[in-house]
């Protein structure tokens, strides 16, 4: 499959650059990279050593030093998952992540509540092909990296529950807003087997690196 080739606005980059700063104080280490294959190096840097676990709670640290605890507590205590705040939530996702996911589009969906109630609503954003997934080629990084960590941190810091579904044949992947996260057993994701362009492919039935 043919990398996409990016070209980043100053915006996109000084994005890049807030995220990298963050990374790096969390594992204590510099990229000897710049721009996004910098990010995507620290990225790297933090699953040496470290189980999936450890990885997610890093990772979760790093979300949390972005958003003050106020904003965090305010958000979650003033606003409740209803179907607006689902598709703001959407709508302002598609503005300030493109930089990390590339291209990306709200669409409708039909969530299941946490009450059982089900609605059709536009808070599904849809990234027709992830950028951090090609750059890294790894089904651990896309997993203990960026969908459990952040489904976490909007479901319980922000009050929003958020289910991320990446497609490992087309490399896109649906964000839904108001959707709780099911347990990761229960997902395809847990069984996916590595990429062909991951760095140490494994012969494992499913990436090796989601369930240490």
């Amino acid at each position: 499959m043919e990398k996409t080739t990016y070209h980043d606005t100053f915006f996109d980059q000084l994005f890049i650059r807030l995220f990298a700063y963050k990374m790096s104080n969390a594992v204590g280490e510099r990229s000897n990279q710049s721009g996004y294959d910098g990010f995507v190096e620290l990225s790297q840097k933090i699953m040496r050593g470290r189980n999936s676990q450890q990885q997610q709670q890093l990772v979760a640290v790093v979300l949390q030093s972005l958003v003050p605890a106020p904003v965090l507590w305010g958000i979650r205590t003033f606003f409740s998952p209803t179907q607006l705040v689902c598709e703001l939530n959407a709508w302002f996702a598609t503005q300030l992540f493109e930089w990390l996911v590339g291209p990306c589009e709200v669409k409708s969906v039909e969530i299941t509540t946490a009450s059982g109630q089900t609605r059709q609503q536009n808070s599904n954003v849809h990234i027709k092909k992830c950028r951090y997934l090609e750059q890294s080629g790894c089904v651990g990084m896309c997993i203990n990296m960026c969908k459990l960590p952040t489904q976490q941190f909007f479901t319980e810091k922000f009050g929003i529950p958020l289910t991320m579904t990446p497609d490992f044949d087309d490399l896109s992947c649906d964000m839904v807003f108001g959707q709780v996260p099911p347990p990761l057993e229960t997902e395809d994701a847990y069984q996916q087997p590595c990429l062909h362009d991951c760095a140490v492919t494994s012969d494992a039935p499913a990436c090796p690196k989601v369930r240490t």
